[in-house]
This record gives structure tokens, sequence and C-alpha cells, in this order.
């Protein structure tokens, strides 16, 4: 039995393929009511959609009973709709597209999201806005020429520094009072271009790391290559997709340890001196240092040349 819910601000539209459907509000009664009904079904699988945090309560709520529950891109069930016919677009229809797509396409079903971990990711979320709005500010500063705006660009400035401190001891604070995260984050920093930043969004983002092969975590990530060729057109290949913001931290950290780290600075090096272009060494670098993290969360172990040389 596949479950698709569109999920929008004030309602949860909920699909049953190739049944009922049924709405109920977005709030604490109606999960309850929602949550009441999947149990009394025999459900395979429930999909809704990532919807910038609207669906964070309903993904808590199925967890907590242990429904499998898939969030996916979007993206991937309009296009579905769209192979299939289905152009018309109300939430009750999106919901059924949405259980089609569940039972066709049957995306994996996601660790249960736990209250602390949702709290995290919100929590690395908002730091993520402060940081745009620290350099929005900073280019206004630099832009501006009436001493008055100057004066309150530059105050504003201060007081989003101190907001983006308090939010960095905050989640600090969060990783080292829980063991399990404390284990994770100690491991994750003995990796040299390894930083606090990348450190955190990698356990809020990425919980699936060390649960995964090689291929499967590039891939979820979105640094895998991928093939681009038709016919006699054999064409380069790109990553496309995964995870923007653990991406965005890992190139960021790819970029030091191509210059700190003995292992990922001779695999750079040795991708240019074959004559690599230097954007896909570092993609290439990433993928790498990605494969590292992988293998030493799933083994537990803390950072070591040797071992990360051969790390599969």
């Amino acid at each position: 039995m596949y479950i698709g819910i569109d999920v929008s601000k004030l309602w949860l539209d909920v699909a049953v393929r190739g049944g009922e459907s049924f709405r109920v509000e977005n709030t604490p009664l109606g999960l309850e009511e929602l949550v009441g009904r999947l149990r009394e079904m025999k459900v395979t699988l429930v999909v809704m959609e990532s919807t910038g945090g609207y669906e964070r309560e309903v993904a808590l709520s199925l967890g907590a009973e242990a429904i499998a529950l898939a969030v996916v891109n979007p993206r991937q069930v309009r296009d579905f709709a769209k192979a299939t016919g289905r152009l018309a677009k109300t939430d009750k229809l999106d919901a059924a597209v949405i259980a089609h797509f569940a039972e066709v396409i049957a995306p994996q079903a996601q660790e249960p999201l736990e209250q602390d971990v949702a709290e995290l990711k919100e929590l690395v979320s908002r730091r993520k806005q402060l940081v745009v709005m620290l350099t929005a500010e900073r280019t206004r500063l630099s832009q501006s020429r009436s001493p008055t705006v100057r004066k309150d660009v530059d105050e504003h400035i201060k007081f989003l520094r101190k907001r983006l401190r308090d939010a960095d001891k905050d989640i600090h604070q969060r990783l080292r009072e829980s063991e399990f995260w404390k284990e994770e984050v100690d491991l994750l920093s003995s990796v040299p271009g390894v930083g606090p930043v990348t450190t955190m969004s990698i356990v809020a983002s990425l919980p699936e790391l060390g649960k995964l092969n090689r291929k499967q975590i590039s891939a979820l990530v979105g640094v895998a290559p991928l093939n681009c060729d038709s016919g006699q057109h054999a064409g380069r290949r790109m990553t496309w997709g995964g995870r923007a913001d653990v991406r965005a931290n890992l190139y960021m950290a790819t970029l030091v340890a191509a210059r700190r780290n003995s292992v990922i600075k001779t695999f750079y090096e040795r991708l240019l001196s074959a004559g690599k272009a230097k954007k896909l060494a570092l993609v290439a670098c990433m993928r790498k240092l990605l494969t590292i993290l992988n293998a030493m969360l799933k083994t537990r172990s803390p950072w070591n040349e040797c071992a990360a040389l051969n790390a599969q």
C-alpha cells in the first residue's frame, strides 16, 4: 500500500494508491488523525515532497510510529507527472500523483526523523541564513556612499556577527552534549581540511554517511559522474542533483584539503599532471574525500593516511 501526501501550510492531502483520498489539517490534531488512519493500514511506503519545512512535523510523527517515509525532490514528482500525462494540478491530484510515484519509483525510505535531529537541521539552516544576510550587508556597505546608511549597515553587520557566533556556539554545544554526535564530530574533525562548518553540515544534513557504499553516498550528495551519451556522441560526464548544502561545504573543505591533506593533495596533483582541468580535479577530490569520510564513519575509525589511501 503506497501513500502520497501533498503538504501545504494549512492542509495535508492524502491519497492511497488505487484507493481513497482524504484531507487533514496540518496541525497537531490533524497529524494525530493522520497517524491513526495510517496505523490501521498495512502501509508499504509514504512519500511526500520537500516543502521547505512544512513537512517536518509530518516526518516526525510518522517516524515516531516507524512508518516508512521518503521525502523527495518536488522536481522528480513533477517530471513524473508530465511523463504520465498528468498536467492538471490541484492538491488532491498532486497527492494521487505522489502515491503513483511511490508505487512505480519506490524511493528508498529515509532514516526516521527524530526531534533532536530536526532541531539541529533547523539550527544549521538558520546559520546559513545568517551567513547569507551577512554577505548581503557587506556588499551593501561596500556600495553605500551615504554616511547615515553606512552607519546603519555597519551596526547591522555587528549584530549579525554576534548572532552568527551565538548560533555556532549553540550548534557546537548540542553536538558535544550528544554522545553519538560527539563521536561523529571527533571522527570527522580528525581529517585535515574538514573544519567545524563542514562537520556540522554533514552531521545535520547527511545522516546516511557511513551507512551506504561509496557509489550510493556519492550519488546522494551529487558528486557522482553521470554519463551524457547519445548515439555516436560521447558527451562529457557531469554531476547532477544531490544535496546542495552538503556539496557546497564539501567543496570548501576540499579546497583546503588540496593544500593541507597529504592524501587529497597527492591525488589532486596527480590529476592535474594527467591533464585534468582544475575544476574536474576538484570534483574528483570531493568524491575522494567523501569516500574517505564514509569509510571512517562506517568503521568508526579516526583519520589514518594509509587507511585513507585504500578507502572504498
